[in-house]
């Protein structure tokens, strides 16, 4: 058989020890090697090249952890975002079954898990596809169960939650001007929700803004300069007073995602003022 170059003479003393064990040991080597030229073409931005050197590395060494998750990241690096060909389709669909297979050797690998919420996240967000959402939560939710301290998984929930509920709300809104008979006032983005299209957002998207009104918060108490989690637990106030029935609760909802704006807006200006930072 042939061995790279570089770890030709090691591989010849392995074959001469072991015989088809040493078979086994020179794959491993064969593998390490063409990891690292892998990453070395990832850094470079070379994806399709990283590709093809981590997916013969996988080939020669599946217990290579590193190389399947390396694998799994070059085909999400691209995967292109509302690009909908089917060989862009693959690229996402290929990321997610790589990442699987991380977590058939290591069911704790946290990296393979957020790499598939991550590439379901992207792959429903879209075109907008929100049973491919719904499975994406379901992953941050894993990542929350192995590390209930970890704030961007609650936040990333909160990111889905608000989504679903606002292209729903978008969605009614449409629907009810396109029936709205000649003359009469169209409905505005600001305006809130007629009583009976209030009535049927709130039954099916109530719990979707609560869990993600929660998920922000517990990100904003795990790190309380989220400047992220704040700007979408202020949409998700929005959403909520969508749902309530007096002028009064709405107004409380929206003073308090009033609030949030002006937060965040404090933090980036803070950022923005800051010193660079130096390296040491």
């Amino acid at each position: 058989m042939r061995c790279p170059q570089g770890v030709l003479k090691t591989c010849l003393v392995v074959l001469l020890a072991g015989g088809l064990v040493g078979l086994a040991g020179c794959n491993k080597l064969r593998a390490r090697d063409l990891l690292n030229k892998g990453v070395e073409a990832y850094k470079m931005g070379k994806f399709d090249q990283a590709e093809e050197s981590f997916k013969k590395a996988t080939e020669l060494d599946p217990t290579l952890l590193n190389a399947r998750v390396f694998l799994a990241t070059a085909y999400a690096s691209q995967f292109v975002q509302g690009l909908t060909t089917p060989e862009n389709l693959q690229k996402g669909q290929e990321a997610v079954a790589q990442f699987k297979k991380v977590l058939e050797q290591d069911p704790k690998n946290v990296l393979a898990i957020d790499g598939i919420a991550s590439m379901l996240f992207r792959m429903g967000s879209a075109p907008y596809d929100p049973k491919t959402l719904e499975e994406a939560k379901t992953w941050d939710h894993k990542h929350i169960e192995l590390k209930p301290d970890a704030p961007d998984p609650y936040y990333s929930i909160g990111v889905i939650d608000w989504g679903l509920a606002y292209h729903a709300n978008q969605k009614m809104r449409q629907a009810y001007n396109k029936a709205l008979p000649r003359g009469r006032k169209p409905l505005k983005a600001e305006d809130p929700l007629p009583k009976k299209l209030r009535e049927e957002f709130t039954s099916k998207y109530q719990q979707d803004v609560e869990e993600g009104i929660q998920n922000e918060k517990k990100a904003i108490q795990l790190r309380p300069d989220y400047a992220n989690a704040m700007a979408y637990l202020n949409l998700l106030y929005r959403q909520k007073a969508d749902m309530v029935a007096t002028p009064q609760e709405r107004q409380a909802l929206l003073n308090e995602a009033n609030a949030l704006v002006n937060k965040v807006n404090e933090i980036k200006q803070k950022e923005a003022s800051a010193p660079p930072k130096t390296s040491e």
